[in-house]
């Protein structure tokens, strides 16, 4: 028997198939077309619909016994069904400008406070109920003939099975969610107007919706029953692709996003949201989660070598190196020198300012483009120290990383991050921790494994570990303290 996760992105999705074993099969990609303009961001609900059956398709052609399939999705978004389940307007992507009128109506009438404490979250206009409301306000012939709402995960849950129902993690993106009592909250509903029926039933994450209803399953081309599993937002699968099931790690998942997502029970609401953080429930029960994460991660360091690395990426072709090891060289293991505010897409926690920009500080004529590279990277694990200090106020310890991601295979990257963040760093041998989570889940519900660590012994091992050196980090914590100071001083300016 296989099992398969299926993760669904804002530009595409893809299934990735795992034996019982834990080991990786293969994987089926493809990309659906997203509108953007300076008034809207959209993405057809018809599109990704048919870029998963075509997925799901392919690897059912491929690859005959896939058991179950884990669902996974980005938040926020959502899809509105009429009567009929077919989309009543494109799906409205969290980086979408509308709904912010909306967002400080909720605001005004429920308290901030009181949305973070119900919620875990801080109220803004990217999550999924004040966009709603402006479809309700600006397009209610549209909105008065929607029969269910479903964000983007429960959306091809259900047209895979017919059932409607959304796991806590994502159910929390909608900014309706009481994390306490894991229910919709019918205050922030009763406020906003809108209909809470209109929604999926919340269930914990991992929860089986059924198998693939018949139509679908003679569409796709499926021999036997597949059972189709909610997972959760992406994140929250990739800490448990990890193994980070309690606060004795954080998962730190290196890809185009540096995110750091530690396990707590206890917190403050109001410290978390002053920082941005959202608090999640997890897939244990009692526990919960947060994000930590800078917009530039792996998008930084990929956008340097691509635009500003031609020099180095010759030298890789004359000595038939991958450009990433030519350019990291023989590390010093000293500081460049060079302070880095990764904010080359806007600021994320413990910031949370879209505006700031981002900035290279200390260049010479003698600066060179390994030196620029690798400055890159410390100013990545800078924003991530800063971090971790943000979320000791909060209460919750990072003292261990499980690393994943495509920058979990820079040796000289995770040794950086041991030695500035001052904490083990353990490098894991699952390339996509996301799509291990979700096959993790789905053979616990198909009774492969047990539990969360009978799943894990089986798909998960660590590779190395990177231990901090105290001599080095002495070295970084001079420059640290310089780093702190960098946003304040170029926010004026940008």
């Amino acid at each position: 028997m296989y099992l398969a996760g299926l993760d669904l992105g804002t530009t595409g999705c893809k299934i990735t198939i795992y034996t019982e074993n834990g080991e990786y099969v293969d994987r089926v990609y493809t990309e659906y077309p997203v509108s953007r303009t300076h008034s809207g961001h959209e993405i057809d609900a018809n599109d990704l619909l048919s870029g998963v059956k075509y997925v799901l398709g392919e690897a059912i052609k491929k690859y005959d016994g896939i058991g179950g399939i884990g669902v996974t999705s980005f938040g926020e978004s959502f899809v509105m069904l009429d009567e009929n389940d077919v989309p009543l307007h494109p799906i409205i992507l969290y980086t979408d400008p509308r709904g912010q009128g909306e967002c400080d109506e909720l605001i005004e009438k429920v308290g901030f406070d009181r949305i973070v404490e119900i919620t875990g979250v801080s109220p803004a206009a990217m999550y999924g109920l004040p966009k709603l409301m402006w479809l309700k306000n600006n397009k209610p012939e549209l909105f008065n003939k929607a029969k269910r709402v479903l964000l983007i995960e429960d959306y091809i849950v259900y047209m895979l099975t017919k059932v409607a129902q959304i796991d806590y993690s994502l159910a929390t993106r909608t900014l309706a969610f009481d994390i306490k009592n894991l229910c919709w909250s019918k205050e922030i509903f009763d406020i906003s107007g809108i209909d809470m029926n209109l929604f999926a039933k919340p269930v914990p994450t991992g929860t089986a919706a059924g198998n693939i209803c018949d139509e679908v399953k003679k569409e796709l081309g499926a021999k036997n029953d597949i059972l189709i599993v909610s997972i959760s937002q992406d994140q929250v699968a990739a800490a448990i692709g990890s193994g980070v099931f309690d606060e004795t790690a954080a998962c730190d998942g290196a890809g185009t996003v540096e995110c750091v997502t530690p396990v707590f029970e206890n917190y403050d609401s109001k410290i978390m949201a002053k920082y941005g953080y959202a608090t999640i429930p997890y897939v244990v029960p009692g526990k919960y989660v947060c994000y930590a994460f800078t917009f530039s991660g792996g998008a930084l360091v990929k956008w340097f070598v691509d635009n500003l690395a031609g020099k180095a990426h010759n030298e890789a072709k004359e000595q038939g190196k991958n450009v990433y090891t030519v350019l990291e060289g023989e590390w010093n293991n000293e500081p460049t020198g060079l302070l880095v505010l990764p904010h080359f897409a806007g600021a994320a926690t413990p910031y949370m300012d879209p505006g700031s920009k981002g900035a290279i500080v200390g260049l010479t004529l003698a600066t060179t483009l390994r030196e620029l590279h690798l400055a890159n990277m410390e100013g990545i694990c800078y924003e991530m120290r800063l971090n971790k200090e943000r979320l000791k106020e909060t209460g919750i310890e990072v003292n261990v990383l499980k690393a994943t991601g495509g920058g979990a295979n820079s040796a000289v990257w995770l040794q950086m991050k041991a030695d500035i963040l001052n904490i083990p760093v353990t490098s894991l041998s699952v390339g996509e921790a996301g799509a291990t989570g979700s096959a993790m889940l789905v053979g616990i519900a198909l009774g492969v494994y047990k539990d969360l660590k009978d799943a894990a012994s089986k798909m998960i091992s660590e590779k190395k570990t990177y231990y901090p050196r105290p001599e080095v980090t002495a070295k970084y914590d001079v420059y640290y303290e310089k780093y702190k100071k960098l946003y304040e001083s170029v926010r004026p300016l940008v």
